[in-house]
């Protein structure tokens, strides 16, 4: 889908060429378009008000390509922001603005993206970024336009052997992206657990990488494995749970990283039950276990130096006579038990487990992912994640997602909250008090981590996009969190 080119872009074969503008007074200008007719500049400079063009980030805008090849020439807007890749601030304003262009442009064939392209790290933004924002989820239906089919990056150097490693990167991170993103997407009838476990297998074998493997516990095997999270919040469905272990096991590995991700397919709150309005987002709830499996996927294709290991915690939550119930008390495998006070804080009991297990084989590091708390949503609203955990791996976290491009926030566990999962009758509740509950969660799962190095990233918000397309990021599933898990792991190599 990507390609590389020298030539000039006013004499490409495409439907469009893209080029990125900037504010000037009352007018906007082209930035490194020297190569443009002076009919298109004097356009710019002269009409761009009347146009409705301002050079705002995220503003993207056709006008006929008088006196170029293309049909079409697109401007981006990218602000007074800076377009250096050599910072994270200037790599995500490319991506983005890039991102947007491709977004905008579905429905054409062909497309060259025109930005100034000094080296291979601004080869890898512009790449990422036409490559994400080239995206449509078409399962179900065919009423909107197919996504951008060819792009022709514009470089001085389209032979570099670091610009093509740059996209053949941002290839298979685009990928992992629209993967997560498409299993996000489908609707809850069709990915049910097992369902989702079949979906990691065609994964696994499509990637035909080296020392990628999968394992798949299903019900008889938790019961025997002492799995009581994921059975529990998985007893009230007709569809039983599922714990896959997905494992990139690379020859000399210098790092073992493993990743946990919540997997529910459908939460409706089981008893204690959600309201109606805007249950539907609640297929949603397994983006967790989707990024981790693209992720561990994703490093096995790139080769990469470590060993990954992803456990996908697969349940569905919903009500029903066989349904757990508040009160119920489960135990965790490993011994230590729960009390379920409230059935809709089920995310953080198949987490339990599944860290539990991970933590068994003794990685280096353990992350795990999962659309936990509303209350994510509450402070840190829709496009910005959290991490909390061991501080250093937090820290380091916050690091892998600011060079991805990605918004993670550090947050504390604060040991006071402890004291609000108390529990009469078992080690632990599964709800604390009301306020500071995104940090609650992470002090219930600190509890299966004992003094293993570990960091917990809630994903509730950003997962989702409810709200209108922006950048790179579609209606849906958004896919956040592959990019920063991969850059995490990468860094471990």
């Amino acid at each position: 889908m990507i390609a590389l080119t020298s030539k000039n872009p006013a004499q490409l074969t495409v439907d469009a060429v893209v080029v990125a503008v900037r504010p000037r007074g009352t007018a906007v200008v082209a930035v490194g378009a020297e190569w443009l007719p002076k009919e298109l500049t004097q356009t710019l400079l002269r009409d761009a008000a009347r146009l409705g063009i301002t050079g705002a980030v995220d503003e993207v805008r056709r006008l006929p390509g008088a006196g170029i090849k293309a049909a079409t020439l697109v401007v981006t807007g990218v602000g007074d922001k800076p377009l250096d890749a050599g910072t994270p601030e200037g790599a995500e304003t490319i991506r983005r603005a890039v991102g947007a262009a491709t977004r905008e442009l579905a429905g054409l064939t062909s497309v060259a993206i025109a930005l100034p392209t000094p080296d291979a790290a601004t080869v890898a933004a512009v790449a990422e970024g036409a490559l994400l924002g080239a995206y449509a989820f078409s399962r179900y239906h065919a009423l909107h336009d197919a996504p951008v089919g060819q792009v022709e990056i514009v470089t001085e150097r389209p032979r570099d052997r670091a610009a093509q490693e740059a996209v053949a990167r941002a290839e298979v991170i685009a990928a992992a992206v629209h993967a997560t993103r498409d299993l996000v997407n489908t609707a809850p009838n069709d990915l049910y657990p097992a369902a989702f476990a079949d979906e990691a297998k065609a994964a696994v074998k499509a990637a035909g990488a080296k020392g990628l493997k999968i394992t798949v516990l299903d019900e008889k095997a938790l019961a025997a494995g002492g799995y009581g999270g994921i059975l529990g919040v998985g007893q009230g469905s007709a569809r039983p749970p599922r714990l896959v272990k997905v494992a990139y096991a690379p020859s000399r590995a210098k790092a073992h990283v493993a990743l946990v991700g919540k997997g529910i397919t459908f939460d409706s709150g089981g008893i204690s039950i959600k309201p109606a309005a805007g249950m539907e987002a609640m297929k949603s709830d397994m983006a967790g276990a989707a990024a981790v499996l693209h992720t561990v996927v994703a490093a096995a294709r790139l080769g990469l130096p470590v060993a990954v290991t992803g456990w996908l915690c697969l349940a569905e939550n919903m009500p029903s006579g066989t349904a757990q119930r508040p009160s119920d008390v489960l135990t965790i495998r490993g011994g230590k038990t729960v009390e379920v006070l409230n059935t809709d804080a089920e995310g953080r009991l198949v987490m339990a487990d599944g860290l539990v297990a991970a933590l068994e084989e003794k990685p280096d590091v353990v992350v795990d992912i999962a659309t936990l708390t509303g209350a994510q949503m509450v402070a840190l609203g829709y496009r910005v994640s959290a991490v909390m955990g061991t501080e250093d791996v937090r820290d380091e976290v916050v690091s892998a997602a600011t060079a991805s491009g990605e918004q993670f926030w550090p947050m504390p566990l604060p040991e006071e909250l402890r004291a609000g999962l108390k529990s009469k009758v078992a080690d632990i509740a599964n709800i604390g008090e009301r306020w500071g509950g995104m940090l609650s969660a992470g002090v219930f799962l600190r509890e299966f981590v004992g003094d293993a190095a570990w960091a917990h990233l809630d994903i509730a918000g950003p997962s989702f996009n409810e709200k209108g397309a922006h950048g790179y990021t579609p209606v849906g599933g958004t896919g956040v969190g592959v990019r920063t898990l991969l850059s995490f792991v990468e860094a471990r190599g």
